[in-house]
């Protein structure tokens, strides 16, 4: 329990550092998962593909619609986010899939506490 416990916090932490400093690329999020979730080669190699497929995604609609604001952008790009965690969690153990949970929820808290900022 100590050591899923460290490991959550270890998570929330690279997570945390990762988004002061901005957008992280494919590469960087898979190797922040591999990391605090443990992930084996083959889920790494299922997660790096469906990062960068998540990433090829976000940057069509970038340029689909470059003139939108903030706001609008992001709430088109909200739901690939939803996505890409389904399909990261698919390939998760029950214990991972925990800890990542872990991870979206803290960054999802974060994302509302920067938006309520911007208000």
């Amino acid at each position: 329990m100590k050591k899923l416990m460290l490991v959550a916090l270890l998570a929330i932490g690279v997570s945390t550092v990762s988004f002061a400093q901005g957008p992280m690329s494919p590469e960087e999020q898979v190797a922040a998962l591999k990391t605090s979730l443990t992930l084996t080669d083959a889920q790494v190699a299922k997660v790096t593909d469906i990062y960068q497929a998540r990433a090829k995604s976000i940057d069509s609609l970038r340029n689909a619609t470059s003139g939108d604001d903030m706001q609008t952008m992001f709430k088109k790009i909200t739901p690939l986010f939803a996505i890409t965690n389904a399909k990261i969690k698919a390939i998760l153990t029950p214990e991972q899939a925990v800890i990542f949970q872990k991870q979206v929820d803290a960054q999802n808290e974060r994302i509302k506490q920067y938006q309520q900022g911007q208000n």
